[in-house]
């Protein structure tokens, strides 16, 4: 079955960190890009950060210099290492990413991770 498995999330207090991992399963990433989305309750879902399988990174204004994303090609893997966590990361987050799915690519969503940062 082809589909985005996400990992990593959990509780965590305000300066901590925590490392998301998003594997596509059954499938490979497409080259444009992989990103990382988070929803919190109330709010719109926004783009965190993204990665091409060339590497080229991507952030949100509110993650710089705390964020780090990455892609391991050899295991169809991108991975969120978050670190000096603050109570306003606190929110679900989503990997998104276009992958094969039979002949076509198609855009699937992960099912979401919960990352609770206490304050």
């Amino acid at each position: 079955q082809v589909q985005l498995v996400e990992s990593g999330g959990g509780l965590v207090q305000a300066g901590g960190s925590l490392r998301l991992s998003c594997a596509a399963s059954g499938s490979i990433f497409r080259t444009n890009a992989v990103g990382w989305y988070r929803q919190a309750p109330g709010k719109q879902r926004e783009l965190v950060a993204a990665v091409t399988s060339g590497g080229s990174t991507e952030y949100a204004d509110s993650v710089k210099g705390r964020f780090t994303i990455s892609i391991d090609n050899a295991k169809n893997t991108v991975y969120l290492q978050m670190n000096s966590l603050k109570p306003e990361d606190t929110a679900i987050y989503y990997c998104n990413a276009d992958l094969l799915s039979g002949l076509m690519w198609k855009n699937f969503w992960g099912q979401g991770t919960q990352v609770t940062v206490s304050s």
